[in-house]
């Protein structure tokens, strides 16, 4: 015996063929050869069982039978409980009606709005939190702001703020004062008006002043006179008197005013003066310098030269 046949004998083993597996059963005998067509695809009951289906597969009931055609038995059956009377048949109907009522006038409300289902947590926009659609999305954020707008109209304008008065903050947030400011400006305005009738009236006179005093007396007084004023009217013969003409040739025989103060009430210059032509005497701490530049003596010259001149004028004529 040779070395490789004694290896082979003891040492080596033959790989034994593995046995075939096969998706389906082999025909059984008797079966006859030959080419078969059979429809796979074949639905129904008319689908017939091949000699080729699993032992498992389940048993089909051809309803085409002579037997099912045959039988003249009812073999429905009624589940669960019995038919309702009329006046339980009337409620349920009316029940439904209802609920369908219902539901279409909210379709035609929003007949294209998505359904919203709720579950899940809710964002503060409104939206429910995961994976969404856009359509979705927007229908969450819709009925968002028709709450909001609902809860908005019951609360009313009070809550809301609308045709309050504006809050006014300063730099450092402090609320401001808005009537408080007002009425500070309202008297600062006062205070700057008050400022310029009194810087008005210092420009004018005292005389100009009480001249002004005694026409709103006269005024008042004119409100009770009678409309016509004769020669006896004392009042008149007293106001008459009292006024001043340089020109008057009885103004001797009237008692003279006398001349320490002004008609302000102020004391006058007692000694010599030079006139002008406002009529308006020196006050008593004058002391006699005339500071002018000379144009009430000039202007005074001037009009005594034409007075003069008119009267030679007049004279030249009578003598011719």
């Amino acid at each position: 015996m040779s070395l490789a046949d004694y290896l082979a004998n003891n040492y080596l083993t033959a790989d034994t063929k593995p046995a075939k597996i096969t998706k389906r059963k082999k025909r059984k005998d008797g079966a006859q050869p030959g080419l078969i067509i059979a429809d796979d695809d074949a639905l129904g009951w008319f689908a017939k069982a091949t000699a080729n289906d699993e032992d498992d597969a389940p048993l089909n009931v051809n309803a085409h039978s002579a037997e099912f055609r045959k039988s003249r038995k009812n073999n429905w059956q009624i589940l669960g409980s019995t038919a309702p009377s009329s006046a339980d048949q009337a409620t349920t109907d009316a029940i439904i009606a209802s609920a369908t009522a219902e539901n279409q006038s909210r379709m035609l409300e929003d007949e294209d709005a998505p359904v919203v289902e709720d579950t899940g947590p809710q964002m503060e926009s409104g939206a429910h939190a995961g994976l969404q659609t856009s359509e979705q999305v927007t229908a969450q954020l819709k009925l968002k702001q028709e709450a909001e707008h609902k809860r908005f109209l019951a609360e009313g304008m009070e809550r809301s703020g609308k045709g309050s008065e504006t809050i006014y903050r300063d730099a450092s947030g402090r609320i401001i004062n808005v009537a408080m400011k007002r009425a500070e400006a309202r008297k600062k305005a006062d205070e700057e008006a008050a400022k310029v009738i009194v810087q008005t009236e210092a420009q004018k006179g005292d005389v100009q002043r009480v001249e002004r005093e005694k026409r709103k007396e006269a005024l008042k007084e004119a409100k009770f006179m009678p409309v016509a004023r004769y020669a006896d009217d004392a009042e008149l013969n007293e106001e008459l008197k009292e006024k001043h003409r340089w020109n008057d040739p009885a103004a001797q025989f009237l008692p003279k005013p006398k001349k320490g103060k002004s008609v302000t009430g102020k004391p006058l210059y007692a000694g010599p003066s030079m006139p002008n032509r406002y009529g308006i005497w020196p006050g008593h701490k004058w002391d006699g310098v005339d500071r002018g530049n000379g144009f009430e003596k000039e202007y005074f010259a001037a009009k005594n030269r034409r007075r003069d001149l008119k009267e030679l004028d007049y004279a030249w004529q009578l003598d011719e």
